[in-house]
């Protein structure tokens, strides 16, 4: 996608780590070094590369989504082709670097860029000159590079699936994303910007957004985004409430609440054979419950309240799934 001139970014946050990312934006503005933005998918990544470059460029700003690419295709798409060059090149056509020339290119999910690609891009980095699909001359392009990724490059490149050089030469300016469940004190403001946006005259009940509070949004700020679109589409509102909140929200309070209730059967359960065992000291031969048994208790309560479903099941109890299955085997449980 190739954008023409600044458009409007709005970045919401003011908690601490927010903050830094301003601070880091503010100076990576102010030059043309090239940019490496690292977070998890939906942390608004490309809204950070377009206030940078709106700091800084003149041009256009060309977005580049490297995971998008066809794989046959991806050469082409990068550094154009001439016509003839292949079946169907009817025309010939300008490549996303050419278009980038004077501006900038923003290399989003970079870390899904094959190798071989990975190299032909550093020698356009370090040369500014690149050669077409099917042509024999080289063509020039200099612009800055923005990349970003939800991979942890520096892992990607010691397992030989990055080159180490081209990590080197993008990674000058590094400006790490924190997700949202690490900065949930921004969370008031998105959702009033958000709901700014798609329906100003919405409200929550204060359960509803301390349950919004609560949740831990993998999605991150896409998903809070998609949320709200959800609620104000489907809702004639203006009071939003916890029922009128999205399944896997729901889903997270009713986990987190059998959590609650099992760590509760779990204190009753030990208050209840502390005396037993206090009494064993006298009379050895009084029967307490075997931590065994009480394992065996807490799967299969689990197992009855998620209706046998194993992967909740054991994210309430707090162990991997395939710790339950043994288990399960184990003490012979039907599920």
């Amino acid at each position: 996608m190739i954008s023409r001139g600044p458009e409007p970014v709005t970045l919401v946050g003011n908690s601490p780590r927010m903050r830094d990312v301003n601070r880091m934006m503010t100076k990576a503005g102010k030059g043309r070094w090239p940019v490496l933005l690292l977070g998890e998918t939906g942390t608004g990544k490309e809204l950070v590369a377009r206030s940078i470059y709106q700091g800084s460029s003149t041009g256009p700003f060309v977005t580049i989504d490297c995971s998008s690419f066809v794989s046959t295709l991806i050469e082409s798409e990068l550094f154009g082709h001439t016509k003839g060059s292949f079946t169907g090149a009817l025309h010939s056509k300008m490549g996303l670097l050419e278009a980038a020339n004077g501006g900038t290119a923003f290399f989003d999910e970079i870390g899904e860029l094959p190798l071989d690609l990975q190299a032909k891009l550093l020698r356009v980095l370090q040369e500014k000159e690149f050669r077409p699909v099917g042509s024999l001359h080289h063509k020039q392009s200099d612009f800055r590079v923005i990349a970003a990724t939800n991979r942890e490059l520096g892992k990607e490149v010691e397992k030989g699936a990055f080159r180490r050089d081209l990590y080197y030469r993008l990674n000058v300016v590094s400006i790490r994303l924190a997700p949202l469940r690490e900065r949930k004190e921004d969370i008031p403001g998105l959702i009033r910007h958000f709901l700014e946006l798609y329906g100003c005259n919405y409200t929550f009940t204060q359960e509803a957004l301390e349950a919004l509070l609560a949740y831990d949004w993998p999605g991150n700020v896409r998903e809070l985004e998609n949320c709200i679109q959800q609620l104000v589409a489907i809702h004639s509102g203006p009071l939003l409430h916890v029922h009128d909140l999205p399944s896997s929200i729901q889903n997270f309070l009713r986990a987190t609440k059998a959590q609650s209730m099992a760590m509760a059967v779990g204190l009753t359960a030990t208050s209840e054979t502390a005396p037993k065992a206090q009494a064993s000291t006298a009379f050895p031969a009084s029967p307490v419950m075997s931590l065994t048994e009480m394992e065996k208790r807490a799967i299969s309560q689990a197992l009855e309240f998620t209706k046998g479903d194993r992967v909740m099941a054991a994210h309430l109890l707090g162990i991997g799934r395939t710790t339950l299955y043994r288990k399960i085997k184990e003490y012979q449980l039907a599920s």
